[in-house]
């Protein structure tokens, strides 16, 4: 095949223990904890709903390393959430609940990084969040875990700071919607396939940052995530 231009490089996420995961799509859940649902205004028991980000909205941060995530344009508010990432290995359609697990080759740490006004403005004009959430270095991920390592992650303490202050406590036990039942529900709206990655939702306590903050996010088994915005 001849190209008009040479095509960019495929996102890809560093995994523990070597190797490179190729990012296919992100597809990300909103309000999956009762206490974020409900300072978001909602009640915490809505039935999942999913917005994307595009592949190369990742920003990729080995162990031990601390990203740097770039201030975007068009805000003077930008949000950090951290959230439990899913790695899809093996896709398919209709996946049941309890097959779910199967599907997943890891985990990860991840921040869906958000213009929290331009949403705002979103939501009050009824127009899709893709400015607010899909912009560059929206995703920043740490390196991938393989679940053959780790086993499916249904608790854990999932946790953010930032310069050095707690903001974010949760636990994955306190999910509304588990990681299986998630699988389950993307795979009847999308076909799901290998590289795709999940972000799970965000517990209570997301908030602004500013340029230079560090933010430091870790879950429990799966160690942790620094990014500072410059």
């Amino acid at each position: 095949m001849s190209f008009v231009f040479t095509p960019p490089p495929v996102p890809a996420v560093p995994t523990a223990g070597g190797g490179s995961f190729p990012v296919h799509r992100i597809y990300c859940v909103g309000r999956n904890y009762a206490e974020h649902a409900r300072e978001m205004g909602h009640s915490d028991r809505d039935p999942p709903f999913f917005f994307m980000k595009p592949a190369d909205a990742v920003l990729p941060v080995a162990e031990g390393a601390v990203g740097e995530m770039a201030w975007p344009g068009l805000t003077d508010d930008l949000h950090h959430e951290v959230e439990l990432v899913a790695a899809i290995g093996s896709g398919g359609r209709d996946i049941p609940v309890e097959q779910a697990a199967q599907h997943v080759w890891g985990h990860a740490v991840g921040l869906d990084m958000t213009r929290r006004d331009l949403q705002a403005q979103m939501k009050r004009q009824g127009r899709p969040w893709c400015i607010a959430k899909g912009f560059e270095q929206s995703a920043p991920i740490g390196p991938i875990h393989p679940a053959a390592r780790t086993g499916v992650l249904r608790r854990g303490a999932i946790m953010l700071a930032v310069n050095g202050v707690q903001r974010q406590h949760g636990d994955l036990a306190d999910l509304i919607w588990s990681v299986d039942e998630t699988i389950a529900a993307l795979s009847r709206a999308w076909l799901l396939q290998p590289g795709d990655l999940i972000y799970t939702g965000t517990p209570a306590g997301v908030g602004a940052v500013r340029r230079g903050d560090l933010m430091e996010a870790a879950i429990e088994g799966l160690g942790g995530l620094r990014v500072r915005v410059v």
